[in-house]
């Protein structure tokens, strides 16, 4: 084939590729002719003039994401690193201004990110940065929608995705955190221990008030066999004294025999005389009539000191 055949079909094939483009699913297309702006395209397939429409650039209409790393100080002079990141999109009907008014939009944001969260990380401590996170990332959405809304941009949502104090702080922090808890578990040990001494002590105070009401018991007990046995030998003519001897001495026996029986009992000498017995309740009737005699010695003594006080009083009254 000749060069003068060839050179047409050159310019043919030229002619046809750029009289056609295509413009994907969620993307706007700029058309400009001799440099001016003619169009916008949506997606699908489309003509242009070739040699005088260009495609002058596609935006893009899906949801996009920008991440930011700003440092900063809060008020308690801590240096901290935040992650911020913003959601935008443009809308179908803000393609010219997203595409015209804006050289670089991602600078645009990351730069009015800069400046709010150094204008209101400032103003909190190191423990409110982490509780009021939300406000901050409110503060970004609501600063770049205003802003950036009149050159086409969205905002949809603003997050502070990461709070990185320095490193030595968050050593600090996390020691802060671990005394408070082991404060927190030694106030817990505390309590505990101080409900099992609470309850010890009841145990034991119920423990003695029962043994206490048992030795009544079985003394009460006692006093009624001891007055049943002696009505029983003053039935058959035996008297009291010769009685309460009688049961003395057989208790004293019995307390022996007793003894006697259990090879672990601890060795306690005690008379075992014929006469042990009545000396043991001769000494005891002594000792009641001693205690009985000092007792009305004390009664009458101290009515003495009453006579003689209620004497003085009418004294003093005249």
């Amino acid at each position: 084939m000749s060069l003068f055949y060839l050179i047409p079909l050159i310019l043919a094939l030229l002619i046809i590729t750029g009289s056609f483009f295509t413009v994907r699913q969620q993307s706007a297309a700029i058309l400009e002719r001799l440099g001016r702006f003619q169009s916008i395209r949506g997606p699908g397939f489309h003509f242009k003039l070739p040699f005088f429409d260009r495609v002058a650039g596609k935006v893009s209409l899906k949801v996009q994401q920008l991440d930011v790393n700003v440092e900063t100080k809060t008020k308690d002079n801590v240096f901290v690193k935040l992650k911020v990141g913003v959601q935008f999109a443009v809308s179908a009907d803000s393609v010219y201004d997203a595409f015209y008014k804006l050289d670089n939009p991602y600078e645009q944001i990351n730069s009015y990110i800069f400046d709010v969260v150094r204008a209101e990380v400032p103003k909190m401590k190191l423990d409110d940065v982490f509780e009021r996170k939300d406000d901050i990332a409110n503060a970004i959405k609501t600063e770049l929608q205003d802003a950036m809304k009149n050159y086409g941009f969205n905002i949809v949502k603003a997050l502070v995705t990461d709070i990185d104090p320095d490193a030595t702080v968050k050593v600090a922090m996390n020691r802060i955190n671990a005394a408070e808890r082991e404060k927190l578990a030694a106030e817990y040990e505390g309590e505990a221990d101080r409900i099992r001494i609470v309850a010890k002590a009841r145990a034991e105070a119920e423990s003695k008030r029962l043994q206490g009401q048992g030795i009544a018991d079985q003394r009460r007990e006692i006093a009624k066999g001891l007055e049943e046995s002696v009505d029983i030998l003053n039935s058959v003519g035996i008297n009291s004294q010769e009685a309460s001897a009688l049961i003395v001495v057989t208790q004293h026996y019995d307390t022996l025999q007793s003894m006697g029986e259990n090879v672990n009992s601890n060795l306690i000498m005690l008379p075992n005389a014929p006469t042990a017995g009545s000396d043991m309740l001769a000494n005891m009737t002594a000792s009641f009539v001693a205690s009985q005699q000092m007792g009305e010695e004390m009664k009458a003594t101290s009515d003495k000191l009453k006579a003689q006080k209620k004497r003085e009083k009418i004294e003093l009254k005249r």
